[in-house]
C-alpha cells in the first residue's frame, strides 16, 4: 500500500492549532473589525504578532495544492476498529472511554454501558454511545486522493 500525503488533514490540524492559540467567544466575531489581536505573551515588541509569524489565512495559503487521484484506493485496505494494543477493546471503545465525562461501565469483550460525553462543539451531553461518531477528521478516500 502506498502512503499518500494527508494535506487536508494537515490543513485542518494547522487551522485548529492556530485557532487554539487565540480563542474567541462567539460574540467576538461580531465585534471584530480588524486583524485578530494576539496575547501579550505571543506578541512582538509593538503588540502585534511575533516577527515572522503568519496569519491563519497566510499559513493555509502556503500549503501546497496537489492533484487528487483515486487510483488504487480500496476501502477494504484500511482496517476498521482494530484492537491495536490487544487489550480486548477496539479503538472505538478506547476513544469512548477516554473521552467520557462520566466513565461507562466496561463489560465482557469491552461492551460499554452507561457513561456520558459532552460535545466540545455545542456543550450538549450525550448518554447513548451509539449516537456518537468516532471517525476520521478527513474521510479515507479524500486523504488518499490528496497528494
Amino acid at each position: 500500500m502506498t502512503h499518500r500525503p494527508l494535506l487536508p488533514l494537515a490543513a485542518a490540524l494547522l487551522a485548529l492549532s492556530l485557532a487554539a492559540c487565540n480563542p474567541q467567544t462567539p460574540d467576538d466575531d461580531a465585534k471584530q473589525s480588524g486583524p485578530i489581536p494576539t496575547t501579550s505573551a505571543a506578541s512582538g515588541a509593538a503588540g502585534g504578532p511575533p516577527e515572522g509569524a503568519l496569519s491563519l489565512a497566510d499559513a493555509i495559503a502556503k500549503i501546497p495544492k496537489g492533484d487528487e487521484k483515486r487510483d488504487g484506493y480500496e476501502r477494504d485496505s484500511f482496517k476498521h476498529w482494530t484492537d491495536e494494543d490487544q487489550d480486548g477493546c477496539p479503538t472505538r471503545a478506547e476513544v469512548l472511554i477516554e473521552e467520557a465525562t462520566t466513565k461507562p461501565e466496561q463489560g465482557e469483550r469491552c461492551t460499554l454501558t452507561g457513561g456520558a460525553w459532552t460535545s466540545a462543539y455545542d456543550n450538549t451531553e450525550v448518554t447513548d454511545a451509539k449516537r456518537l461518531d468516532i471517525d476520521h477528521m478527513v474521510p479515507l478516500a479524500e486523504a488518499w486522493d490528496s497528494k
